[in-house]
This record gives structure tokens, C-alpha cells and sequence, in this order.
């Protein structure tokens, strides 16, 4: 493949980092980094691999970017706010942000098969894609910041098009990673809700039992933007082989995701480094061999990379020095004898397909 090919990025905590973590991202990376190096309040100050420019400069003119808040209950040690309102005003900060972004001529919301197209013609054409404005789709991860169902319609009203009930614990709606339980009574109406507006089921971060339900009660496009294989790397926040077939089954996506305890078994946070560990991009397309096998085709996977999602390069393959070094995954798909056409498959196409059958 002589040309960068295009990739495609569903999932990019974005305003997570330019709220929390207070990075700009227009900014160049090497800044973001130096800006932090006295900071100790998250492992991964001073390691960040994502701004806008190092996204132009890897060819990510498409991604589904998130808005993120955990509402917890007093029995609920995680962080979080403590009410629904609060958690759905920090998701309206994020918000706020994306749309200062799109002012700034930085990214471009798309909505509908129209801004979709327009979008990756202007973005396919320009010659110098470093003022071309990315792309993004608005998701939800973790539906606790939903007050109530009406509010739902508000959010899709602003650009929502993709939800993932659940993040890490119990959730209003579901069950998330390192949690058991039912999506119950309220769990069903969101799903019912997110069917009628036609928001793509994201089951990412769904426990056993509660994925299982969703699978039963949604009938929508459903993708997994995020998620990597169970029997390569045994843990409840990986898909085992019988959900990975019904995923295949249902015409899902997998998102193969880069955080490296996902990636090798018995990686230790904080003493476990990529090197040591072997962390590279080849782990990765381990996972999507495995997929692809259970598939009988490429037709399933795609980028779910979820750099910059709490963790940077100290938890990231290490070949990977920036969001842009993603263009090597060309070549090592080759080398590990895929053709050119199921590459375009899995850095853009296989996504490209989902989105227009879903918005059709």
C-alpha cells in the first residue's frame, strides 16, 4: 500500500482528556506532554499519544468520540458523581467542548448518511488534510448520566448515535466490567428507547449476564467499539468465543482496543512495562486472527483503539509512539498475510459498512 489508507477510530475518550485531564488537544503533543511532566494525579501524565495533529497526520479522519460519566451510589467505591444530574451536567461540559472544537474548525459532527458522505469526499480529496477538520460520531459510555428516558431523545437531539449502557461496575441500566447483574426493568426500556431513535447498541464493557439480556431485548445495529478476545487473555471485560459468535452473528463490529493488560495476560499495573511484556501492534492482530477465524472473514473487526483512555505509551504497544503510528498496521496485516482488500476492510471499511447499513 503505497498511499496512507484511511482508518477509521471508534473509540476516543476526547473531551475526557480535555476536561479531566486538561489537555488542549490543538496542541502539539510534545506541549500537552511537558505541561504535565510535574504532575503525579494520573499514571499516564506525561505519556499522552492523541491531539488533533498526530490524528491528520495518521490519516484518523473519522472517529467516535465519547462522552463519559459514572454516576455511583453510596455502596459504589468507584469515582464518580453523586447524582444522575450531576454525572448528565458533566456530560453537557463535554459536550460543550466538542462544539468549541467544530467552532474552531478542529472536528466535524457527523449525524446522518449526508454529513458522512460530504465529510469523507472533502476529507478523501485534500491534498493536505493538517486544516481539515476530523470527523466524529458522539457516543455514551456508560448510560447513568440519563436522568431519566426522556432524556435520551435530548441527547440524540445533540449528535448521540451510539450508547453503551454500562462502564466499569454497577450501572442504572446495566452491568458493567468487574460486576455481575441483570439490566432489569429500566435496562429494557432504555434498549426499547435506543431502538426507536436507531442508537447503535454499543455491549463494550457489558457483564456476562447483562450482555446476554441486551442480546435478547435489542433488536438495533449493535457494534463492540472497544474489546478484545477472553480466550487470549482471560478476563470478564474480553468477549468470550460464544459472545464473539453471536456479535459475528448479529453483523457486529469488534473494535480491537490498545490498553496492554487487554493485549497479554498478567500485565501488573505500574510494574509491568510494553517492553517487557512485548506489547506490540502484532498482539493486536493476534486478536483479530482469533476473530476472524470464529468469523470465516474480515467482515468483523476494525480500530477501537482507546488511546489516551486513562492510560498513555506506558500502557500502549510499544511501536506505537503517537495516534499517527497506527499506519504501520498496513504492513504488519501484509506480513501476516492479509490482503489489500481486507486491510481497507479492517482499518475503515468493515466500520464504513456498518454505519451506512445502520443509518440506512
Amino acid at each position: 500500500m503505497n498511499q496512507q489508507p484511511l482508518i477509521i477510530d471508534v473509540h476516543l475518550d476526547l473531551s475526557m482528556n480535555a476536561l479531566e485531564w486538561n489537555r488542549d488537544l490543538s496542541r502539539p503533543l510534545d506541549e500537552i506532554n511537558q505541561r504535565e511532566q510535574h504532575l503525579t494525579d494520573k499514571p499516564d501524565r506525561g505519556n499522552s499519544m492523541v491531539n488533533f495533529a498526530e490524528m491528520r497526520k495518521g490519516n484518523i479522519g473519522l472517529c467516535v468520540a465519547t462522552l463519559i460519566a459514572r454516576y455511583v451510589k453510596k455502596s459504589n467505591t468507584l469515582p464518580g458523581w453523586h447524582s444522575p444530574a450531576q454525572a448528565w451536567a458533566q456530560t453537557q461540559g463535554q459536550l460543550a467542548w466538542y462544539r468549541a472544537m467544530e467552532d474552531a474548525g478542529e472536528i466535524r459532527s457527523i449525524r446522518n448518511l449526508s454529513d458522512l458522505e460530504q465529510h469523507l469526499t472533502t476529507w478523501n480529496n485534500a491534498k493536505d488534510k493538517s486544516q481539515q477538520p476530523i470527523g466524529y460520531i458522539l457516543s455514551l459510555e456508560g448510560a447513568d448520566s440519563m436522568v431519566n428516558l426522556s432524556y435520551l431523545e435530548k441527547a440524540y437531539a445533540n449528535g448521540l448515535r451510539a450508547l453503551g449502557p454500562a462502564h466499569y461496575g454497577p450501572g442504572t441500566y446495566a452491568f458493567g466490567t468487574d460486576s455481575t447483574g441483570s439490566i432489569g426493568r429500566k435496562g429494557i426500556e432504555l434498549l426499547k428507547e435506543m431502538e426507536r431513535l436507531n442508537i447503535i447498541l454499543d455491549v463494550t464493557h457489558l457483564c456476562d449476564e447483562s450482555f446476554w439480556e441486551a442480546m435478547r431485548h435489542f433488536n438495533g445495529p449493535i457494534w463492540a467499539s472497544h474489546s478484545n478476545c477472553r480466550s487470549l487473555v482471560n478476563h470478564n471485560r474480553q468477549f468470550s468465543d460464544e459472545q464473539l459468535k453471536e456479535l459475528i452473528q448479529r453483523g457486529a463490529v469488534i473494535g480491537g482496543v490498545l490498553d496492554a493488560w487487554m493485549l497479554v495476560p498478567n500485565w501488573v499495573r505500574g510494574t509491568s512495562t510494553p517492553q517487557s511484556k512485548n506489547v506490540t501492534l502484532d498482539k493486536l492482530i493476534d486478536n483479530y486472527d482469533h476473530i476472524c477465524q470464529l468469523a470465516g472473514n474480515t467482515n468483523h473487526i476494525g480500530l477501537g483503539t482507546d488511546l489516551d483512555g486513562g492510560f498513555g505509551s506506558e500502557q500502549a504497544p510499544f511501536d506505537l509512539k503517537t495516534i499517527a503510528d497506527l499506519q504501520i498496521l498496513p504492513n504488519l496485516l501484509s506480513k501476516r498475510g492479509y490482503a489489500d482488500v481486507d486491510i481497507n476492510k479492517i482499518l475503515h471499511g468493515n466500520w464504513l459498512d456498518f454505519i451506512k447499513k445502520a443509518w440506512a
